[in-house]
Formats: structure tokens, sequence, C-alpha cells
């Protein structure tokens, strides 16, 4: 056990935003939930609040969008996303910290080099060769831990049928043209019932620990593939971008490894062929068994415990450290100036773009207006002549001609 189970934290967590149920959202909204119940005082803070941070406010978790609002500083920074890491880092200067890396592509997910972040922890391997890549980091400083399930709320389902004959898209990407490579592979295979569930779509889930275990098979990646296997269904890890394959025991570590995320999905392309045959190495009893793999690897409890080992070990350097609280305040002030030399040319860089696109926009609007103009000056000159060739002679003579045909014809 931690040192820190016989004294009640104040952990700041950071992220990018709580408004969506997006991967890191939730995780913020798990691990302060489970710090609570273990009788410390986590606070979540983002600059940009929403669905999540309400979850988290019923559950009695305080939620902050301005670091103003704690009166004292807490005992541990868990920084998750730069821009608002950095902020409460600068905040709080002298709270030791801690920076985790949940992506490889998104920019917001860029590890800051800030003199307070003691380590810096990855979600996987892949999020661990970022930090590996970044200059300024220790590698000596790097960690990984793996994300985690709540097994107190994903249960183990009914055991699997010997064939899958219902599946679940759960995405919030997938868009037409994936979803219905998805839906043409099941009906090949026989599976008789397919649901779609992502924000893409407008079906965002909220409760996914009750609908995973509706389900034989789940069409999945990261978060959402671990917790499905977590319920014991069979899961082939794909997404738009790409397909893993079915997870079975002989490929689950390696995939675990990568948190079956988007460096595994580039072994093959989403297409229905390659979708049908990943359905067809549907093995029930090989499923369980990853099942069974995942409920011991990653369970939270596990995962929480070693949070507050490293809360406790960041703690415990920061004591230790010689140097004196102006010189380490000196030090963040300055890379907190580098940061912000780095982040310039970006923000810089994006005016530059919006102000192109609203000079592009303004064109477009020009042009159209032209458009317009011109088409109401050929309906005008077009009823001109409509109006001429009515009032002719010729006109008139054929009108007087049609009456005496439809007269005719009576006759």
């Amino acid at each position: 056990m931690s040192d820190s189970g016989n004294r009640a934290l104040r952990i700041l967590i950071t992220n990018n935003s709580l408004a969506g149920r997006a991967g890191s959202e939730l995780y913020v909204r798990d691990l302060a939930i489970a710090l609570m119940k273990r009788g410390h005082h986590p606070i979540a803070y983002s600059s940009q609040l929403g669905e999540v941070a309400e979850e988290l406010r019923r559950a009695t978790v305080p939620v902050i969008d301005d670091l103003r609002a704690l009166n004292s500083p807490p005992d541990i920074i868990h920084g998750q996303h730069h821009l608002d890491a950095v902020t409460a880092m600068l905040h709080f200067p002298l709270v030791p910290a801690l920076y985790i890396c949940h992506g490889w592509l998104p920019w917001q997910e860029l590890p800051p080099v800030m003199p307070g972040i003691g380590r810096y922890v990855a979600v996987d391997d892949l999020c661990r060769e970022r930090l590996l890549i970044t200059p300024g980091i220790d590698p000596q400083r790097i960690e990984v831990l793996y994300n985690f399930v709540d097994l107190e709320r994903f249960k183990p389902r009914a055991a699997l049928p010997k064939r899958p004959k219902s599946a679940l898209i759960f995405s919030n990407y997938a868009d037409d043209q994936a979803i219905t490579a998805f839906r043409n592979a099941c009906q090949q295979a026989g599976i008789e019932k397919l649901d779609v569930v992502g924000s893409q779509i407008g079906n965002a889930a909220t409760e996914p620990a009750k609908l995973l275990g509706q389900y034989d098979l789940v069409f999945a990646k990261a978060r959402a593939a671990l917790e499905a296997m977590a319920c014991g269904c069979a899961v082939v890890v794909a997404d738009q971008v790409g397909l893993a394959g079915m997870v079975d025991t002989r490929n689950l570590a390696e995939l675990r490894r990568l948190n079956f995320g988007v460096r595994s999905m580039q072994r093959h392309t989403l297409s229905e062929e390659n979708i049908l045959r990943e359905i067809q190495r549907y093995d029930s009893a090989d499923a369980q068994q990853v099942s069974h793999w995942i409920r011991e690897d990653a369970d939270m409890e596990k995962v929480v415990e070693r949070w507050l080992q490293i809360y406790d070990d960041l703690r415990a350097e920061a004591a230790a450290t010689a140097r004196q609280p102006a010189d380490r305040l000196h030090d963040q002030l300055r890379a907190g100036s580098a940061y912000l030399r780095w982040l310039t040319p970006t923000i810089k860089g994006r005016d530059q773009q919006v102000e192109a696109r609203i000079q592009e926009l303004e064109r477009l609007v020009d042009h159209s207006q032209q458009q317009q103009a011109i088409l109401a000056l050929q309906a005008e000159a077009t009823a001109r002549d409509l109006m001429a060739i009515t009032g002719s002679r010729t006109w008139r003579a054929l009108g007087h001609y049609r009456k005496l045909r439809k007269w005719l014809r009576k006759g």
C-alpha cells in the first residue's frame, strides 16, 4: 500500500475538455471517483466543461474552470493535455507534477517540458515513443501505465454462443462507408443483429456497462475494446482508420501494449472482405480466456494503487530536493516562458488561417452575389422576351388556331 493511504491528498487533475464522452475525459472521471472513494480529494480542472463535468459534480467531485477557485495549492498536479496542464503548473509552480500522454497524434497530447514534472506516464508503448522522442524529457522519468477497466461496473456477461448472433459497432468515428462495410460483412457471416453506437451518428453511449453484455461480437478500439473484452464479448479491433483484427490469446498481449489503438490498426484496411475474415475467426472459448486475462491485467484498482505510489514518490522527491524554492520557481517560470514561445507561432498561425478562411468566405459570398445578380438580369430579360412573344400577332394567331382546332375536334 502507498503511504498516501494514511493521508488524504488533494489531487488536481487537468484535461483539455470535460465535455464530450471521449477517452481522456472518461479516464479523468473514473480516476477521480476512484481516488475519492479511497478518501482522497480530487479536483478536476479544464477550460471546457460539459457533460462529463456534470457527471463528476453529481459524484461530489469538485470541477473548476478557473484555478483561482482553489484557495490553497494541491498536493500533486496530475496533468493531462499540455494547455491545461501547464496552466496549472504555472499557477502552482512549486507543486510536484506529472504528465500523462494518452495519444500519438493529437496536438493537445504534445508533452510539455517543465522542471516541475517529475514523471511522464504513457498509456501504451506508442505514447512512450512519443515521450522518448521529445527533447528535454529524461527517459528515466518515463513510465508506462496501461489503461484500466472498472470491474465493478463492467461485469462478465453470460457465456458466448458457438456462433455470433449479434454485433455492435462501438465507435465515435465510424462513417457511413465504414458502417456499410461492417453491415455487409455481418450479413454474409449470418449475424442476425447489428447495432451502431457513437457520437458520430448522434447516439453516444452513456452507460456502456449496461450495453456491451447484450452483444456477442463488438467492433471497437482502445477503451471501448478493452471494456467489451472485460464484459466477455468477442472483439474485433477496428475503426474507420483500419483493422487490427479479432483479439485472441495469441495477439492479446501485443495489442494490449498498443492500447488496441491506432498503430495496431495499420495492419489491414477496413474492407468488407477483411472484416468478414476476422468475424470468421470467432472462437467463443478463446474469447472467454481473453476476458479472464483482461480482467486480471486491467483491473482499475491496481492502476489506482500505482498512481498513488507515483504521487507519493513525487512528493518525496520534491521534499528531498536541495534546490531552494526561489530557484525552483525561477526554473519553472523560465520553462513557462519557453513554452509560451513555442506556443506563439501555433496561435498566430491559426489566427492567420482563420483570417485567410474569412477572406476566402468573403470572396465566395461576393461571387455568389454576382451570380445572383447575373441570374436576376437573365430572368428579367427572359420575362421581357416572353411578354414580347405573347403580345405578338403570331402568338395571337396561334391562339385563334388552337381554339379552332379544339372546336373542330368536338365536332
